[in-house]
């Protein structure tokens, strides 16, 4: 038990090999990195440069206040009390109440203003975060972890957030201090001032000793947090999946392996962090009883006052507060950093490239061409995920594309709503390149109907709004008719003001798809893409679906993607696909006719 306790918790974690390579590489960019991460907050925190400066000032008049206060009783000491003349005490007395009166208001104001600059520099942080990951192309989203994304989000901002409230004016106002209380103990013994500052360089090696573990176990620390949280979010979004298959004990298992990493490596991050304010109150116990025990002995021989051992004895506690708090808050400033970079990492990221952002709009008749296109998702790669696709559907005509898991359908209609861009090759929509329209300009003129239909947290009349947020309410009934989902929508509770939850749980999934091609029809898109739309539909609530998909489809240009090749016989045109190739095209009849792969696949599927 004890030998499971020590490999849980008292191993500390450490960099491998050629992640300790890899850090002497970059050991130049790491400090550029983090020059500038710490740009990017002070750019943040500057644009609230009036109120910053009122802060300042507030902590300056703490600095001095809390200087002045021990000087004061020093004062008191020996000019009043040793001397037993109490003519003025009351006024020195009442200056003293003043000055910390004083000190508490100028602390008070300099944490309320830093608050609000805190807070405000997180919310554009927050803002300009999640504005960015709207701008950022299919392919970012692809490659990441969504719950690692939103651990930036939340956990690295609000440890931020954390860290600015106090930070900035502690460490602001501990080196103000510590320069004054050096200032004022040389004037007033510069043989005590040395006593006092012979545990610095003992400080100085400690800290420096704790500090270069506890970044790296801070920077670990978000990285861990950040997979967790995507592996949670995973879990919790498949969590059918995970009933279905029984994996409920795998995922247990899989969940406590990255918890027990996180934990351990806050454990240790967490250990050295509190090691510094035990090592610090070591040292200010030490430096006490220095100037103490060494004041004692100037004073009795007269060569310092009482009221001087007694000023040393507070600045001496004073001098080594600020070395203290600087210590902590630096650890929290790690932290901070490391959560910072992780948000500035996307913050940095290229936006979605639209060389036609600024062209007018133009009304998209549905006229598509593919012009030897060839395209693969990871550039590096040599295979091709589509290679010289060349076919032509013409307005109003519905495509059909079929082929095997993989063939390269569902790629080209990525390709169609520019969620990505081809290598080669062109595509033309109404003869222009689709690259001379504005990516809004071609998604604003689509609507998508998918395998999966994804509803938001929201009323049914708001979800079926999302195609048009001008649409009328009438005109949102009228697509729910047309959809055929008007029906079921009236026998909910509230009709169309009934609130789903995220992704419409309650209601089933051919009522979700129903509200999906409601959603479509009132988008009024001149080209529509249906992914394999009922695919996951029982018969009897397939024929209302194909009836709605029939209205939705007329007079439009229309993709569809289907396994089940019933589903294509009005197909105005279909595509064979295999392998990345087109190597069949033509109507229904024409390629039954030619008797090869789709005659095959018809074979198979006994129609």
């Amino acid at each position: 038990m004890i030998k499971n306790w020590f490999r849980s918790y008292m191993y500390e974690p450490v960099l491998t090999k050629e992640e300790i390579q890899s850090s002497k590489k970059k050991k130049g960019s790491k400090a550029a990195n983090w020059r500038r991460t710490l740009g990017g907050i002070w750019k943040l925190v500057d644009e609230q440069r009036g109120l910053l400066i009122f802060v300042l000032l507030m902590v300056i008049v703490s600095s001095i206040l809390s200087l002045l206060g021990p000087y004061l009783i020093g004062k008191i000491i020996d000019d009043y009390l040793v001397e037993k003349r109490y003519g003025g005490l009351q006024s020195i007395i009442g200056i003293l109440v003043a000055v910390y009166v004083g000190l508490s208001l100028s602390l008070f104001l300099q944490n309320y203003w830093m608050i609000g600059i805190a807070q405000q520099t997180v919310y554009r942080m927050r803002t300009g975060l999640f504005s960015k990951l709207q701008r950022l192309p299919i392919s970012f989203f692809d490659q990441r972890q969504h719950g690692d994304l939103m651990s930036r989000m939340t956990n690295d901002i609000d440890n931020i957030s954390s860290t600015l409230n106090s930070t900035f004016i502690q460490v602001f106002s501990s080196t103000l201090i510590l320069i004054g209380t050096v200032v004022v103990m040389v004037s007033m013994s510069p043989l005590l001032t040395l006593l006092t500052m012979v545990i610095i360089p003992i400080m100085f090696v400690s800290t420096r000793f704790i500090t270069r573990r506890t970044g790296r176990l801070f920077k670990r620390q978000q990285e861990a947090l950040g997979m967790l949280n995507g592996m949670i979010e995973e879990t919790i979004s498949g969590q059918r999946i995970v009933k279905a298959f029984s994996q409920e004990e795998r995922v247990i298992e899989d969940f406590t392996e990255r918890s027990s990493e996180l934990r351990r490596i806050g454990y240790w991050a967490n250990v050295y962090s509190g090691a510094i304010p035990k090592v610090m109150n070591f040292l200010n116990n030490a430096s006490f009883a220095i100037v103490a025990g060494a004041g004692g002995i100037l004073a009795y021989n007269g060569y310092v006052s009482i009221g001087t051992i007694v000023v040393f004895v507070e600045y001496a506690r004073q001098f080594t507060r600020p070395l203290n708090d600087l210590a902590n808050q630096f650890n929290n400033i790690l932290s901070a950093i490391a959560g910072a970079e992780r948000v500035f990492v996307i913050l940095d990221e290229e936006d979605e490239q639209d060389e036609a952002k600024h062209q007018p709009y133009k009304k998209i008749q549905g006229d598509v061409r593919f012009k030897d296109v060839s395209f693969k998702y990871n550039a590096e790669e040599e295979a091709y995920t589509l290679s010289h696709i060349n076919f032509h559907v013409k307005e109003g005509q519905t495509a059909a594309l079929v082929g095997a898991t993989g063939a390269g359908k569902t790629t080209i209609m990525q390709l169609l709503a520019r969620f990505y861009d081809a290598q080669e090759g062109s595509i033309l929509i109404d003869g222009a390149p689709i690259s001379s329209y504005a990516r809004e300009t071609i998604r604003s003129q689509m609507a998508f109907v998918l395998q999966e239909p994804f509803l938001f947290q929201a009323t049914i009349m708001e979800n079926i709004r999302y195609g048009n947020l001008d649409a009328t309410d009438e005109e949102v009934i009228e697509a729910a008719k047309r959809a055929n989902a008007h029906h079921f929508i009236m026998s909910l509770p509230d009709g169309y003001n009934t609130e789903l939850a995220m992704d419409g749980g309650e209601i089933s999934q051919g009522q979700k798809q129903l509200l999906s091609i409601a959603r479509a029809l009132v988008a009024g898109p001149s080209i529509l893409l249906l992914d394999e739309a009922t695919s996951s539909i029982d018969t009897v609530t397939e024929l209302e679906i194909q009836e709605a998909l029939e209205r939705l489809m007329e007079g439009r240009t229309s993709f569809v993607i289907a396994h089940r090749l019933n589903t294509v016989k009005k197909a105005d045109v279909i595509f064979v696909m295999e392998q990345g190739q087109l190597v069949e095209s033509g109507s229904r009849q024409e390629l039954i006719h030619k008797k090869g792969i789709f005659y095959r696949m018809l074979q198979n599927n006994n129609e």
